[in-house]
């Protein structure tokens, strides 16, 4: 397992309940394991945004910000929380309609007992973690400017 650089987040992932604890764990591996895989995301910074531990492209600024937490109704559900404006949860419901469970357009939830689809969920934070670049990149393709 990772490290935690910030007391914070390992405060509050050592506040959760052993078995929610493990699948935030697993998540959050898988959202560091993503980054390093993916060209262009470079090293991500962890921290507390909205109390929920908080995954961030600061060295490259190539994606929006990724957070993982316990669902609020106090359940052992869990969720991976993105921008709800950069349109990606829509983009992953295409992708992906039938994989997972989805709130509205910032989130896809899951139920602690069930397995983690590691591999398109992978493919979905590395859609988060590379959304500026892909961005940008079509803006240069187009020639549009930054609105």
């Amino acid at each position: 397992m990772k490290r935690f650089d910030d007391a914070g987040v390992a405060a509050v992932f050592k506040a959760y309940p052993p078995g929610l604890r493990a699948r935030l764990v697993a998540l959050r591996e898988l959202v560091f394991d993503t980054a390093s895989r993916t060209e262009g995301v470079g090293r991500l910074s962890e921290a507390l945004k909205w109390g929920q531990p908080s995954y961030l492209t600061t060295e490259s600024g190539s994606g929006t910000t990724v957070r993982i937490d316990r669902l609020k109704n106090g359940d052992d559900g869990y969720a991976i929380y993105f921008h709800c404006q950069s349109g990606l949860v829509d983009q992953f419901r295409e992708l992906y309609p039938d994989t997972f469970t989805y709130e509205g357009n910032r989130a896809i939830v899951f139920d602690a007992k069930d397995r983690l689809p590691v591999r398109p969920l992978g493919h979905c934070i590395g859609l988060a973690l590379t959304h500026h670049l892909r961005k940008k990149t079509l803006r240069k393709r187009t020639g549009s400017k930054k609105t």
